[in-house]
């Protein structure tokens, strides 16, 4: 039976409606040419696919994890690190990632990034060991610069006009990921093997490389020397904690090791920071991230990619629990995958289209709606998830808010930040979504863990509503964080928008758009 085909179409049609935007009014791009004169189709379909193949391969294996243990010939807990190591390697790789397209130049580097997450993907199809798989996931890993690298070719390269539309497509596929990946991973599993969760990878990938050797590159680069003692600082103080924080299912929130571990990676990072800020050229610029629209913004993501989990993890779980525990709908993983679809294309879809409504009403009004909007839809799921049509119509609602609020997190990044450190600003907004997602999937799994007994092992209902009311309060307090977003006065009219002036509260720095495109040394100090 052929895999279902909506997503891909819905996709195109998001692709197609930023692509077929009205001509009119567009401005020259940001940073450099812009791609194609008014048509970005073909630069953006490339751009689409190269975040699709990463943003899938973060879930494909979530239900494979009682196949490989088996055709592996190991045990769950060795399997649980084809996760832990991908998303700690992730983490690290993004910002680096980012900075080095920042440097060498942004298309080159996401060839470079797709090349390694194809060869990752092809040895991890290949891979006879489950020690294999893990290390093949650290390479695919690399391909976490692609959204940075993405975001920023869009504003170097897209006429000014489609840039957020663009970049709140690009958004909206990291944010779907995760629904998506469950999705293709269930019927794989089913209809094929586990080895085609990875050949799909990169066949993607693959193809994506060779449409990005096509794209134009900008000469917006911020040249200089790759700092790594500052790369070996974030590398040690990230994976410290996100170690201990992947393991607390097994070692436990208070054990000496996880606390330890936790105090030592904090104690790391604030090392990188202070290092970051007296170093010449750094892997990450702090002043840019210390800029209180980026602070806020990056703030709020971190409580937003926490509560993500109460769907993309909880729905997933009641779906295919036995009908006879009492709230579970007894579906395989094609099935579970299936009940999120209608809420994925929906996500898609307002992501596409979160741009124009940010040149609107401005970038804070939507950030603040999307995060209540999804604080509704789990309030829903805390109340009542009984039934599939109920787990539907809330599942929508929670994906349509996140779907606004993070399409329109990058645009924010992406105006604020100085044009020649686009990479690195978007990366590190990455890496604390991650970093919430890791978060917020941990304290659901020790809280679902404890509910279970040795009689009943599987987490009771009240569980489940515990944890739906602790995701709505995350995105709740996400709404409350966008409030931190600095106001600006509005752009008098949509040629200064054009021109680069931030529209009404969109929280952008008006220094930094006064100075997009500008070569660093051109810069007022």
């Amino acid at each position: 039976m052929p895999p279902e085909r909506e997503p891909a179409s819905s996709a195109v049609s998001a692709v197609s409606a930023v692509a077929a935007e009205p001509a009119a009014g567009d401005g020259p791009s940001v940073g450099g040419p812009s791609v194609g004169g008014p048509s970005v189709g073909g630069p953006l379909a490339v751009l689409v696919m190269a975040a699709t193949a990463f943003s899938i391969a973060q879930t494909t294996v979530v239900p494979g994890v009682g196949t490989l243990t088996e055709a592996l010939h190991t045990t769950p807990a060795n399997v649980s690190w084809v996760f832990s190591a991908y998303l700690i390697a992730a983490a690290i790789l993004t910002p680096i990632m980012g900075r080095l397209g920042d440097m060498f130049g942004r298309r080159r580097l996401l060839v470079v990034a797709l090349l390694l997450f194809a060869v990752g993907s092809v040895a991890a199809a290949l891979a006879g060991s489950i020690w294999l798989v893990v290390a093949a996931r650290v390479l695919q890993a690399s391909g976490g610069g692609i959204f940075p690298l993405c975001f920023g070719i869009i504003r170097e390269t897209f006429p000014e006009r489609r840039q957020p539309g663009a970049i709140g497509l690009i958004a909206a596929i990291a944010g779907i990921g995760a629904g998506a990946g469950l999705l293709v991973g269930g019927l794989l599993l089913d209809h094929a093997s586990w080895r085609w969760i990875f050949w799909i990878g990169a066949i993607m990938s693959g193809a994506a490389a060779v449409g990005a050797l096509l794209l134009r590159e900008s000469g917006t680069r911020s040249p200089g020397r790759i700092d790594l003692p500052g790369a070996l600082l974030l590398a040690v103080g990230l994976t410290t904690p996100l170690v201990a924080l992947t393991q607390t299912s097994s070692w436990g929130w208070g054990s000496p090791r996880t606390l330890g571990l936790m105090a030592a990676g904090l104690a790391v990072l604030v090392c990188f920071g202070l290092f970051e800020r007296r170093v010449a050229e750094p892997l990450v610029d702090m002043r840019v991230l210390g800029r209180p629209v980026i602070l806020a913004t990056n703030f709020a993501t971190l409580l937003a990619g926490s509560c993500m989990f109460g769907a993309f993890v909880l729905v997933p779980q009641i779906a295919q629990a036995p009908e006879s525990v009492g709230y579970g709908f007894g579906l395989d993983a094609t099935g579970a995958g299936l009940l999120l679809l209608p809420a994925s294309v929906a996500m898609l879809l307002i992501g596409a289209n979160a741009g124009r409504v940010s040149l609107r009403l401005g970038a804070r009004r939507p950030l603040m709606g999307g995060f209540l909007f999804a604080a509704a839809g789990l309030a829903l799921l805390a109340v009542n998830h009984g039934s599939e049509g109920v787990v539907i119509a809330a599942t929508c609602v929670v994906f349509i808010g996140i779907g606004l609020s993070m399409s329109v997190v990058p645009n924010i990044i992406v105006v604020s930040a100085p044009a020649d450190a686009t990479g690195q600003a978007t990366g590190v907004n990455a890496l604390v979504r991650s970093v919430g997602a890791a978060l917020g999937s941990q304290v659901v799994a020790t809280l679902l863990a404890a509910s279970g007994t040795a009689d009943h092992p599987l987490p009771t209902d009240g569980a489940f509503t515990r944890a739906f009311w602790l995701a709505t309060g995350a995105a709740t307090c996400a709404a409350l964080a966008a409030v931190l977003i600095p106001r600006h006065r509005p752009a008098p009219n949509v040629d200064a928008d054009i021109a680069g002036v931030p529209p009404a509260d969109s929280g952008a720095d008006p220094a930094a758009a006064a100075t997009m495109g500008q070569p660093k040394a051109d810069r007022p100090a």
